[in-house]
């Protein structure tokens, strides 16, 4: 009995762990966000600046969502991961298999079987990160997704890989490479190489900014024609947002919901084709021959 209520406790507290961030979030916004009744498209709020050596470190609003979304994503993998066994005892051990299985095979599926097993956590983890921190304006927050800084860093972490598993076939393979098929484009090859993060990241930024300002403005506009349109009536009839009921919640689910999953798909299908195209496999292969051979020796 001891065991089963610290059980239900700990998982008390993980479920807490998964939605007190979002709360404090919300909180946090609200007692800083100053009245306004126009259109606000100002981007990440600046929370309070920490000043640096260098350059003054700022403390946006898209840290701090995305902060919230690490410790949701981290309470929930604690959460699903809890009392495993060798046969399943429970529905959270059945949906972590799931969830392992689904992402092992998809990872295989676009990688290989060498890279695709080692990459189903991290791109995984990429999946979850990006869909709820689009998921997050849900919720009345700032997606991080429609912060180019915050989408700017993952892109740069994915070509670092990118270059590093291109790096596995030999230093000297990885720059006879840019002179693929002739020497003569080695300048648009290197072009090519520098803007992968940059399309990345702007792809995900730009089309998650546009879903958040288009539903703005619209939104707005549905405000301002109610108004117009019903502003003869008396009273609480004259200032109701008729027209604001309905349509916003539409676009609502398909620029938050759909668009924001979508494009945590595509990021995530990106990062596994670049790094799966870059990695050299039989020059790999012919590397680790000869390291073994001269073991051998």
């Amino acid at each position: 009995m001891k065991a089963k209520g610290k059980n239900r406790i700990v998982d008390i507290l993980l479920i807490a762990m998964m939605i007190l961030p979002f709360v404090a979030c919300i909180i946090l916004k609200v007692c800083t966000t100053p009245a306004s009744t126009g259109i606000d498209v100002t981007g990440s709020r600046i929370y309070f600046t920490i000043p640096m050596p260098l350059m003054d470190l700022e403390i946006t609003e898209s840290q701090v969502v995305s902060w919230a979304v690490i410790v949701s994503v981290l309470a929930l993998c604690l959460f699903v991961t809890r009392g495993l066994s060798v046969k399943p005892q429970g529905k959270r051990q059945v949906i972590a298999e799931f969830i392992v299985e689904k992402a092992s095979s998809f990872t295989v599926e676009n990688m290989g079987e060498r890279l695709g097993r080692s990459f189903a956590p991290f791109v995984a983890a990429i999946m979850a990160l990006s869909a709820l921190s689009s998921l997050s304006s849900l919720l009345g927050l700032h997606p991080p997704t429609s912060d180019i800084n915050v989408v700017a860093g993952w892109a740069i972490l994915v070509f670092v890989l990118i270059t590093y598993y291109k790096l596995k076939g030999g230093l000297w393979n990885y720059v006879k490479g840019f002179g693929d098929p002739i020497p003569v484009f080695a300048p648009f090859n290197v072009i090519s190489e520098v803007a992968t993060p940059i399309s990345m990241a702007f792809r995900h930024y730009g089309n998650v900014l546009s879903g958040v300002v288009i539903s703005t403005l619209i939104a707005t506009a549905l405000q301002g024609l109610s108004k117009m349109v019903l502003g003869w009536l008396p009273g609480f009839l004259g200032t109701f947002p008729l027209l604001q009921v309905g349509l916003p919640a539409i676009l609502s689910l398909y620029f938050d919901l759909f668009s924001g999953c979508l494009q945590a798909f595509i990021f995530a299908m990106l990062t596994m084709l670049y790094i799966a195209n870059g990695f050299p496999e039989e020059e790999y292969e012919k590397r680790l021959a000869k390291k073994q051979a001269r073991k051998a020796a």
